[in-house]
């Protein structure tokens, strides 16, 4: 007789995520470690430093009302959150207008919305419109913003077309004219103390924030990301080209406006609640482009956390490098974001598309 075998078949391997999966888990929970201890550092630092566990206790109401307590809970905290809505707001509309007009030199401040909100915030501080109530700058900024919109959506359309070359040649025109408009505006304040304000506004800043300030961010923050996510497609597409993003079905016209439309009022919100800051909308993109790629699903939750981290990172540095008084927040973005990006740019490959 002869003796069979039997064989039996290898245990399965066990699944394993994909790599590109397991790295996106990766930077998204690194980000998120990043952001709770910016969070954290800004609460304990500043021109009164606070133990780590006094701020624990103050945000989770185990100890009794104190000094620290107000610090953390009234004055400290509404200001971090509202650096990281910002932040995220600003670099998810940077992300979303670099895919709209396919230049990586795009930023929520190229298409003159920022112009438009620091014209509409001096003017207010000017004529000392509503100057008893908190709300009236952010609302100055913000009916300014909208004007801006309405000029560059006006300027780059020729019929029913619009390209995106015409939408940057429209927001740097609008841009120009409207920082001319403000720097006659400061040149012509009556007060010294005007110009100082309008000034230290438009450089930047998030002293002025409260707790009823931070509501209208932080709701057009969420509703504006969840659109922009469910568009990732639509978003994608348009990276491959007018052309091909038309035969593969998409209204290249409508979309670039209607998404337009949506970014400018979001970038108009964010920049009423915090003044003109630069460089977040420009380098967070890049960053999260350089970890995840360019998929705008995985792109825009990446771009958000490192915008939000970078500008709470960076207002703490405002906040504490000159403590007792504040340097404006642009200030610092500028200084590192300049560079920063120089260095991006030295990294491409010569001849690669912006």
């Amino acid at each position: 007789m002869t003796a069979t075998t039997t064989v039996r078949p290898a245990a399965a391997p066990a699944r394993r995520a994909p790599a590109g999966r397991a790295r996106y888990a990766a930077v998204v929970a690194g980000l998120l470690a990043a952001l709770a201890a910016a969070v954290l550092a800004s609460l304990a630092l500043g021109s009164v430093r606070i133990p780590p566990g006094q701020v624990l206790d103050a945000l989770t109401g185990r100890a009794a009302p104190s000094p620290y307590r107000t610090i953390v809970l009234d004055v400290r905290l509404p200001r971090v959150l509202l650096g990281a809505v910002v932040g995220a707001g600003l670099a998810v509309v940077g992300t979303v207008l670099q895919a709209l007009v396919r230049n990586r030199l795009a930023d929520p401040f190229l298409l003159g919305i920022s112009s438009g909100a620091s014209t509409g915030a001096v003017l207010v501080i000017v004529l000392g419109i509503g100057a008893s109530t908190a709300l009236a700058l952010p609302a100055g900024a913000f009916a300014g913003s909208l004007l801006a919109l309405v000029l560059v959506y006006g300027l780059a359309r020729r019929g029913s077309t619009m390209t995106g070359p015409r939408l940057v040649l429209a927001g740097v025109a609008v841009s120009y004219v409207l920082s001319a408009l403000t720097t006659l505006l400061l040149v012509t304040a009556g007060r010294p103390e005007h110009f100082q304000e309008a000034l230290y506004w438009s450089l930047g800043g998030l002293g002025s924030a409260r707790w009823d300030t931070l509501a209208l961010p932080a709701a057009v923050l969420t509703l504006g990301t969840g659109v922009l996510l469910a568009l990732a497609r639509p978003l994608d597409l348009l990276l491959t080209g007018e052309e091909s993003a038309t035969v593969l079905g998409l209204d290249t016209d409508r979309f670039r406006a209607a998404v337009f439309v949506l970014a400018s009022l979001v970038t108009a919100v964010m920049v009423a609640a915090s003044g003109a800051v630069g460089f977040i909308g420009l380098m967070a993109p890049h960053a999260a482009r350089l970890a995840v790629g360019s998929p705008h699903r995985r792109l825009l939750p990446v771009a958000a956390l490192g915008g939000a981290v970078a500008l709470v990172a960076a207002d703490l540095g405002a906040r504490t490098l000159a403590a007792p008084q504040d340097i404006p927040v642009g200030v610092l973005t500028a200084l590192t974001g300049g560079p920063l990006f120089l260095w991006l740019m030295r990294r491409r490959p010569e001849g690669a598309a912006l």
